[in-house]
């Protein structure tokens, strides 16, 4: 790993990957715990059944918790485009963050340039495209909310990972079901839920988060999707 400074404190919490199963999805969280040393212990714990592959401290400390190569456990029951077995199939970075239970905050710069780093190795170790680098409460809209609104998807596209949206046109029709499903979310029927529309508001319109599919949100969602999808 270029020019990262890293610790090292292995977690026990892991298995081996689905056979023939591509590492494709680079998947952010908080911690969403009091302080940095509760959440090591708790992805150390082989109790608590948790884990990821790096921890990220506010300071920009980066830890190597689980080698890339084993199938980390934090993504837990989730889906994107199809898929649900998404631990075998990601790499997991915790970012130590109060989370919105215990006093969320934003995410100093010093971690998100840690972040950055280590997200640009991750890339260049597997073949991550843009588009499949997501929140936890991207995969998992009905239980998770990390990293949050608080969390700049915007800067840390400018550093080469991630999308942002393209400005889009206020005059853009589109069906928001179908865009929010090209994009990845699971959307069954015609109707995007209230826990999916308000996942979609956080990654990509975080001044306003309110799970309404208003004109500016449909708007976005047909943007992102013609970005990963053109037409």
């Amino acid at each position: 790993m270029s020019r990262l400074v890293y610790q090292s404190r292995p977690s026990p919490n892991f298995g081996p990957r689905a056979p023939n199963t591509p590492i494709d999805i680079l998947l952010i969280h908080y911690t969403g715990m009091e302080s940095a040393k509760a959440a090591l212990d708790r992805l150390c714990d082989p109790a608590s059944q948790v884990s990821a592959h790096w921890l990220i401290e506010e300071d920009g400390t980066i830890w190597s918790l689980v080698d890339e190569q084993h199938r980390a456990w934090h993504a837990g029951q989730a889906y994107w485009a199809g898929e649900t077995d998404i631990n075998s199939r990601s790499i997991g970075i915790e970012l130590v963050n109060p989370g919105h239970e215990f006093g969320y905050r934003p995410f100093p710069a010093a971690q998100m340039e840690a972040l950055a780093s280590l997200a640009r190795d991750i890339i260049a170790r597997h073949p991550i495209p843009p588009h499949r680098v997501l929140g936890h409460s991207d995969v998992a809209p009905d239980r998770k909310t990390d990293p949050g609104e608080l969390f700049d998807w915007q800067w840390l596209a400018r550093q080469g990972v991630g999308i942002w949206p393209q400005a889009p046109s206020s005059g853009v029709r589109s069906d928001p079901a179908e865009a929010l499903r090209r994009i990845g979310y699971r959307v069954e029927g015609d109707i995007p839920s209230l826990a999916v529309i308000t996942a979609f508001q956080r990654r990509f319109r975080p001044s306003r988060v309110d799970g309404d599919l208003d004109r500016e949100t449909i708007a976005i969602a047909a943007t992102v999707a013609k970005q990963i999808c053109p037409e």
